[in-house]
């Protein structure tokens, strides 16, 4: 793909309406509850492989009121809902400054955290009482979607917008393109706004030609 194409993507903003929830439904589920403040369990543990949504999923937690990015410096008894992610890279202080504030979580009612990391809690390279505290709560494990699921979105997507795309074209997109789905949906909205300014059809050709920086 060509740094041109690359630099003109705009990916949609991350929100928990257009995760595509694939096998994870059931953290799509609790963390609409936590964002809403309807769920009983005040801490949540994402994990996942790369691409399997966390970071989607904590960014789009951040619209939530009262929603905001965790800074070891912050006060930790305050209210709120307080976003991890990568907790697995926070050094010691960090480390310590999270304990303190999943404990304030645990205590107060007003309180919540969402975490982020690529292994399950016991698996962290983390202290020993922070990895007990990451699994107090609910824990998901996030699956990437598979490339049938992605097809499936990206051709429910098309639809959506009124786009009827060429039979090998959403496959082409998959071997060719980045495969996280923000990326492959933003690359076929450009297409079909590149494809509209020339009134032609969106194509393995017309992709090609786009990707090759075509004017």
């Amino acid at each position: 793909m060509s740094q041109l194409a690359l630099d003109l993507l705009q990916p949609r903003e991350p929100t928990l309406d257009n995760f595509v929830a694939g096998r994870n439904a059931e953290a799509l589920d609790a963390l609409r509850r936590l964002a809403r403040g309807a769920l009983a369990e005040r801490i949540v543990y994402l994990w996942g492989e790369d691409g399997s949504g966390r970071t989607h999923l904590l960014a789009a937690l951040a619209r939530a009121p009262r929603a905001a990015w965790w800074s070891p410096d912050g006060a930790p008894d305050s209210p709120g809902l307080t976003l991890v992610d990568d907790v697995h890279r926070l050094d010691a202080a960090a480390q310590v400054a999270l304990f303190n504030r999943l404990n304030a979580v645990r205590a107060r009612v007003d309180a919540a955290c969402a975490v982020a990391g690529p292994l399950p809690p016991a698996q962290l390279a983390l202290r020993e009482d922070l990895r007990t505290r990451l699994a107090w709560g609910l824990v998901y494990q996030l699956h990437a979607l598979s490339d049938a699921e992605k097809t499936a979105a990206l051709a429910a997507h098309a639809a959506t917008r009124g786009v009827a795309v060429s039979d090998d074209l959403i496959p082409y997109m998959l071997t060719h393109l980045p495969r996280d789905l923000r990326t492959l949906v933003a690359a076929l909205d450009a297409l079909d706004a590149y494809a509209l300014a020339r009134r032609r059809a969106l194509t393995v050709p017309l992709l090609r030609e786009w990707l090759a920086g075509g004017t």
